[in-house]
């Protein structure tokens, strides 16, 4: 599962950062990815919804067993 999220992640990648951000997988564990934002996204107050509404929806399409998607800090 670990292995399909992180294909979602790459496609996704380019366009975040064009923004100058990226995002760095932490863990796929019981369904739940931790992501880490950095760069331009770390502190952004978009970056919540980039979260949801663009990075969960994109890997939940693709593999449907991913219940949420959550940011960790440092």
């Amino acid at each position: 599962m670990r292995e399909r999220v992180e294909q979602v992640i790459n496609r996704i990648r380019p366009a975040v950062q064009m923004d100058g951000g990226d995002i760095e997988l932490v863990d796929v564990k019981d369904g739940i990815v931790k992501l880490r934002l950095v760069g331009s996204c770390h502190g952004c107050p978009s970056a919540m919804m980039t979260l949801k509404a663009g990075i969960e929806r994109a890997i939940q399409s693709e593999v449907p067993e991913i219940k949420a998607v959550e940011a960790v800090e440092e």
